[in-house]
């Protein structure tokens, strides 16, 4: 096509306004700049649309026909727009999201609600997996991924920052007595991960200026299990703030060693494919647990250390 958007509205603007100086008015351009724009398209097509005059433009023969297409043209954008415009407000369709289970159950799943008031026209699909997934195989839209990001084919948006706790029940603590410094884990029964990375036992804590590597005595493949674990007495466990902040708060595991934790926290992202377009409703999703998260974890804050 030869002729701009640009060109056009400017040449039927003139026309409805009966001169340069009122169409330039309406758009909020120059004169000159408008006149510009109609030379240009004139010299594209090779024909005289308007005949000027000191007092008066008057549409030629040619300049009728291509009006009228002009027209057309123009008001076929303005309905796309339109609809799309419509279609924003009922925004629809489905979002695939996966997930570690304990940030599916503990944070994910009970903000549901509350998005889809937002967007009733949304579907969504929760899957849960303690295993990194391949986002094409799984014909997953976001996931939820936590840690260092290592993946240079995903975008990612940082949603906030964890803070790790170690944590154990009064009831353990009462009966295996309260660790007073690192080294007194030795003697205690400590629960981990299991099918994970050596980086995932690596607590918070130093010992020799080296951070704490624990040998767990009892393992679980996710953070929910451990918590449980952890509640039902059977031992010390270290997890993430959204895991344990109400646990803690309501006396139902206590933060142990916290002078000596050195306050590392777990950055948690948004990833999904690079994409030059990313449907509106997995941004309006990821945006919208951005901002619910700032009211349950660190956000904006320098990142730590990398624990290796």
């Amino acid at each position: 096509m030869k002729s701009s958007i640009e060109e056009l509205l400017a040449f039927v603007t003139i026309v409805d306004a009966g001169s340069i100086v009122y169409a330039a008015q309406q758009l909020n351009q120059t004169t000159s700049g408008l006149s510009r724009a109609l030379q240009r398209l004139e010299s594209k097509l090779n024909v005289t649309l308007l005949e000027r005059t000191t007092r008066k433009l008057k549409l030629t023969q040619e300049g009728q026909l291509f009006l009228d297409k002009a027209r057309k043209i123009l008001n076929d954008l303005g309905e796309a727009e339109d609809a799309l415009l419509r279609f924003d407000h009922e925004i629809s369709g489905l979002i695939r999201i996966d997930s570690a289970t304990p940030f599916v159950l503990h944070v994910i799943a009970p903000l549901i609600q509350e998005f889809m008031q937002r967007y009733p026209c949304i579907e969504i699909e929760l899957n849960s997996n303690d295993q990194i997934i391949d986002l094409l195989e799984q014909k997953t839209d976001v996931a939820i991924r936590f840690g260092q990001l290592n993946d240079s084919s995903l975008h990612a948006k940082l949603l906030c920052q964890s803070r790790l706790y170690i944590v154990a029940s009064p009831e353990y603590l009462a009966r295996a007595g309260y660790p007073e410094t690192v080294q007194d884990l030795v003697q205690h029964q400590l629960i981990g991960l299991s099918k994970m990375p050596n980086t995932n036992n690596i607590w918070p804590l130093k010992m020799d200026d080296q951070f704490l590597t624990v040998q767990p005595k009892i393992k679980a493949s996710n953070g929910e299990t451990i918590r449980q674990l952890a509640l039902l007495g059977n031992g010390i466990a270290c997890l993430s703030q959204f895991l344990v902040e109400k646990d803690i708060q309501e006396g139902k595991l206590v933060e142990i060693l916290k002078d000596q934790n050195i306050s590392y926290y777990q950055q948690i992202h948004a990833v999904y494919y690079q994409q030059e377009h990313l449907p509106k409703r997995v941004r309006l999703f990821i945006e919208f647990l951005a901002e619910r998260l700032k009211k349950h974890c660190i956000v904006d804050r320098q990142f730590p250390p990398k624990i290796s």
